[in-house]
């Protein structure tokens, strides 16, 4: 079924895509009409990918950085990676987990692994680091294209938008320091939410 025009905000740069799609639609008009039909399609699914709506972030707690559901949960050294695994069908906008300053954002080179298996932690990534924490966006065997939004210095508040990843994969939170494994509120395979579902109880 081809799914609806998004009637949310898309992210930045989606139009770029659809507009490739939409314009092989207007030449498929006249030497492939059958064509047509499918890059309009491709088009719509592209918005529709790349939808961003609202959220509530509530006042505490330190949130979920993306849609999805949890797939990693491991300690590292004094401090915990809670990683959460976007599937197409997931909005792929990815949130602020708590307030706090950009220290930097560092792109890193890697491999394209599927991002549910454990090789993808050698895929590359963006980080930003916000000293306190940080959030890896993890790109996937398909999804190739990591868009930051912030900048090193800039203040950030609890559920912001911090980035997307076009058509993927995974996005990343190293919690701060004095929380434990104990300390984490979701389980494995859970689903949550961006900006809105708490994967500790307070920040």
């Amino acid at each position: 079924m081809l799914p609806m025009l998004p009637t949310t905000a898309v992210a930045p740069g989606a139009w770029r895509y659809a507009a490739i799609c939409f314009a092989a639609a207007i030449v498929a008009v006249v030497v492939f009409p059958p064509g047509a039909a499918v890059a309009l399609a491709l088009g719509v699914g592209v918005l529709w990918f790349h939808r961003d709506p609202p959220q509530q972030p509530p006042e505490s707690g330190i949130l979920a950085p993306a849609d999805g559901r949890v797939s990693v949960i491991r300690e590292e050294g004094n401090r915990v990676r809670v990683g959460i695994f976007m599937n197409v069908t997931d909005v792929h906008v990815n949130r602020a987990p708590a307030g706090g300053t950009v220290r930097s954002v560092d792109h890193r080179p890697g491999a394209y692994k599927p991002a549910f298996s454990k090789d993808s932690d050698r895929n590359e990534r963006v980080v930003i680091d916000c000293d306190d924490y940080e959030v890896a966006l993890i790109a996937g065997w398909f999804a190739r294209r990591i868009h930051p939004y912030v900048e090193a210095g800039e203040t950030l508040t609890r559920g912001q938008r911090i980035g997307h990843v076009s058509f993927g994969s995974r996005a990343d939170v190293v919690l701060p320091p004095r929380y434990d494994r104990e300390d984490v509120l979701v389980a494995v395979d859970e689903a949550v939410t961006a900006g809105e579902t708490r994967l500790v109880a307070t920040a």
